[in-house]
């Protein structure tokens, strides 16, 4: 409420960034998947033992689209919960790492970053936030691969405290 009583709206959740993008590679994605579907299944009715044999395999190829899809959203909800539980407790990692004047993050002070956040996971395997500050450690080392490792770590034992 504002000093004169009056209600103030409630605050409206931004749309995480970068959402815009995934869903529309997202559609796009989807469109292609349409289309091989649609040949596979052609090949399937033809009558002709290859074709169906390669529309069968084709078919293949939607369904590990789909099954990859549906996992990278579903880790990328994970780690938007993950982030507003630490964001709620203060514990959001800031990149506060001193940058060239190209905006490249200084190795030095990357590799400082990493060793600290290695040691807090080692301390404490089980700790869902530390793997989290892991992940965003190795991100700014520019290891996205393990990076995506840590959050898929931190993912896997994370439970919502709400």
């Amino acid at each position: 409420m504002t000093d004169e009583g009056v209600p103030t709206p409630p605050a409206r959740r931004r749309l995480p960034r970068g959402l815009v993008g995934a869903v529309a590679v997202t559609a796009l994605l989807a469109l292609y998947v349409w289309a091989i579907a649609g040949r596979g299944a052609a090949m399937l009715t033809s009558g002709e033992p290859v074709l169906i044999g390669i529309g069968a395999a084709v078919l293949v190829i939607p369904l590990l689209v789909l099954g990859l899809v549906a996992r990278e959203f579903w880790l990328a909800a994970r780690v938007q919960r993950m982030a507003d539980e630490l964001a709620a407790a203060g514990e959001l990692p800031v990149d506060e790492l001193p940058r060239s004047p190209g905006g490249r993050i200084d190795r030095v002070a990357a590799d400082e970053a990493f060793g600290g956040a290695r040691d807090a996971v080692d301390a404490a395997p089980q700790d869902w936030r530390a793997w989290y500050h892991l992940a965003f450690a190795y991100d700014a080392a520019g290891d996205r691969r393990r990076a995506r490792g840590a959050l898929r770590r931190a993912s896997a034992l994370f439970t919502p405290s709400r």
